[in-house]
């Protein structure tokens, strides 16, 4: 039995900001970081929404690792991405998640075929961005 769509986060202003200033870490590939912002804002997530967000912190886990030289990090965190990203429609909170899972999807075929050190970065992008929250 498969479980309903989580509603899209009703986010306040600031954990907006914290959100997009996530995103800029994640795409200037400061991962770290960005898995420390990220994690700061799920930690006060309620509810189904919770799972979107902890995959975006696997995410920028992922690509942390996979920095580092360990492909078998960043597959467990593709991986683990990629299931808790199921559970949601191809476009959710104004990200384009089917693109994302594609790309994660490419990302991890690369590092299984041994091509892990020629993979480049995925970026984000929620359609929000630059808008007023």
């Amino acid at each position: 039995m498969s479980r309903p769509p989580a509603p899209e986060p009703e986010l306040s202003p600031e954990e907006r900001a914290e959100l997009l200033r996530g995103v800029e870490q994640f795409n200037a590939g400061y991962y770290f970081e960005c898995h420390d912002t990220l994690e700061e804002l799920w930690s006060g997530l309620r509810g189904g929404q919770r799972d979107f967000f902890q995959g975006l912190i696997q995410v920028a886990v992922a690509f942390y690792h996979l920095g580092r030289g360990n492909e078998i990090g960043a597959t467990s965190m593709l991986e683990r991405a990629l299931a808790r990203f199921r559970g949601y429609p191809d476009r959710y909170f104004g990200f384009d998640l089917e693109t994302h899972r594609a790309e994660l999807e490419g990302r991890l075929a690369a590092i299984r075929d041994g091509r892990g050190s020629e993979i480049e970065p995925v970026r984000w992008r929620f359609e929000w961005q630059g808008a007023r929250p």
